[in-house]
């Protein structure tokens, strides 16, 4: 029973990735071409690296590269392969895939093994929770990576910022400003740059290669430069001023943000500790004395719906936690 459980959910999951593969209509060849050209010696280089021999293995195999051919072949592999290269993993679609496959599986193998210590690991509901955190595991682990560089590309762009102008003010062009804060700045803003510096030497439009990288990163400080610089471009002015005063707004409102972070961090804190602490408490009791918890999931006369009651309750429960965490990220969510 329980081998079957672990083989059903799997393929659940096996089968819920390739409906979403085979529902998603057909990208661009060219524009994947251009894209791994405008990405540089980076990716190249990284293929070379002992870091990457895992990524080799996994690529040399055949049902691993032909998954790759059909991912990279659809909008779904299109926009996972853009989230990678904003989290700055040096993964094909297909080698993701497949840690995720692995997380979804290994998650429940690695309780099944540690309920040789803690027995309701190995319970049906416990291998479901496992299932349920090798799931969401890669993706949260992509996302704290693309928060993280999008902070440190906020956090480097009014200083790049200020470099372009001094370089506008000594007599160079844009494209040769560009290229020395390619040289002189600190990754990501050297690798996004070059990015836009190949695109243009591939014949791509200016205006249409700062988009380009507007897209890539998706930061609203570069999106407010690039759409300055356009419209510079377009009625003319002097780039230099009007970039420091872009430095000085995103300067002044990185200051404002961490104000705000500063004085909403108890609100905050306290919707983690609403969200999470029963949670965490129904864990422990769960694991040190699994008995405690069994009159919750039996079904006297009061159950509703053909569920326990203690089950509807803890639905009840959850649903109004998932209310009040999200009434508060709410609250403390002040846009600036």
């Amino acid at each position: 029973m329980l081998g079957l459980i672990v083989a059903t959910l799997f393929g659940l999951g096996i089968l819920v990735v390739f409906i979403g593969l085979a529902r998603s209509s057909r990208g661009s060849g060219m524009s994947a071409r251009l894209e791994r050209y405008a990405a540089g010696k980076t990716e190249t280089s990284s293929s070379s690296s002992p870091s990457a021999g895992l990524g080799e293995v996994l690529a040399q195999s055949v049902a691993l590269a032909r998954l790759n051919r059909v991912v990279e072949q659809r909008d779904f592999g299109a926009n996972l392969a853009r989230d990678i290269a904003r989290a700055d993993l040096k993964l094909k679609p297909s080698e993701y895939l497949a840690i995720w496959f692995g997380s979804i599986v290994g998650v429940p193998i690695l309780f099944l093994v540690l309920s040789l210590v803690f027995a309701p690991l190995g319970s049906p509901i416990g291998l479901l929770l496992g299932m349920l955190v090798g799931f969401f595991l890669p993706r949260f682990w992509l996302g704290r990576r693309r928060t993280s560089r999008l902070n440190s590309f906020n956090k480097q762009l009014p200083d790049t910022i200020t470099l372009l102008a001094n370089a506008l003010r000594a007599g160079s062009s844009f494209l040769q400003a560009i290229e020395m804060v390619v040289r002189e700045a600190q990754p990501p803003i050297t690798i996004e740059f070059g990015r836009v510096v190949r695109e243009v030497n591939l014949g791509l439009a200016f205006d249409v290669a700062l988009e380009n990288m507007v897209r890539r990163v998706r930061s609203d400080d570069l999106e407010l430069m690039a759409t300055a610089i356009t419209i510079q471009h377009q009625v003319g002015g002097n780039l230099a001023e009007i970039l420091d005063s872009i430095a000085f707004t995103i300067r002044e409102r990185v200051r404002i943000k961490g104000e705000i972070r500063t004085l909403t961090a108890q609100q905050r804190m306290s919707g983690y500790v609403v969200a999470f602490l029963p949670i965490g408490l129904t864990g422990v009791l769960f694991i040190i004395a699994p008995k405690f918890m069994e009159p919750m999931f039996m079904n006297p006369p009061a159950g509703l719906f053909g569920l326990p009651a203690g089950v509807m309750i803890l639905i009840v429960a959850g649903t109004f936690m998932f209310v009040g965490f999200m009434a508060i990220r709410r609250i403390v969510a002040i846009e600036v």
